[in-house]
């Protein structure tokens, strides 16, 4: 489980292809701190384990590998990856430990295109002081948006501004921008999007209402 608060903007090292699978290894100094084999770390939203760390690397550089299979390739961004590609890094969290964002369990639901982003005003050093940044939302997950609700954005955890039926809008602060790869993200490339995890179960029990119950055998009946 993760928060959605990205704790180090890694980098694409190289991407060996094993069939239709493929092992990734990135660079990312602070997530690879008392990383074991078996460890979570997700990247770019996607939860993807361990295989070797930094002391089992030759260049033991701040350095992991995690294989990353056929299934993950088709229905997230990493297959569009490539060595020196930044991403965003982030530890699965401690249990006990503050939730910054929101619950994360780095299963994608799908992915979406940057149609365009709106720079806010500017500071004293002329960049913008904020941004607003449209997606398309595909029509499997739409129903699980709402405004002021959360949304992972590539392993991001954002609030949503607007949630529109095949779009919607986040507004990101200087430290997102800065500090993310949304920051560089350039109109037309794809995002991994997570889905608030609660609203699927709430889906889930409502529909199990309109269910007839299901019969249940008492200890007196089974005797």
């Amino acid at each position: 489980m993760f928060t959605g608060i990205i704790e180090e903007l890694g980098e694409v090292v190289s991407i060996e292809k094993i069939g239709d699978s493929s092992r990734i290894r990135l660079r990312g100094p602070v997530v690879c701190q008392g990383a074991r084999h078996g460890d979570s770390i997700a990247v770019n939203g996607v939860c993807l384990t361990v295989v070797d760390t930094p002391d089992q690397l030759a260049s033991n550089s701040g350095e992991f590998s995690a294989d990353v299979m056929a299934e993950t390739l088709s229905r997230s961004s990493l297959g569009a990856l490539g060595p020196g590609s930044p991403v965003n890094l982030e530890r699965a969290m401690a249990l006990g430990a503050r939730l910054g964002g929101h619950l994360v369990q780095g299963h994608v639901d799908g992915t979406a295109t940057l149609l365009n982003r709106a720079p806010g005003d500017l500071g004293a050093d002329g960049l913008p002081r904020w941004e607003v940044l449209r997606f398309s939302l595909p029509a499997t997950i739409s129903r699980y948006l709402v405004e002021k609700g959360s949304i992972t954005v590539d392993g991001i955890s954002l609030t949503v501004v607007e949630a529109a039926r095949d779009t919607f809008t986040v507004s990101l602060i200087p430290a997102t921008l800065a500090l993310t790869t949304l920051g560089a993200k350039a109109v037309g490339e794809s995002v991994n999007l997570e889905v608030d995890v609660l609203a699927k179960y709430v889906e889930r029990l409502l529909a199990d209402r309109a269910l007839p119950p299901v019969p249940t055998e008492t200890a007196k009946d089974a005797s």
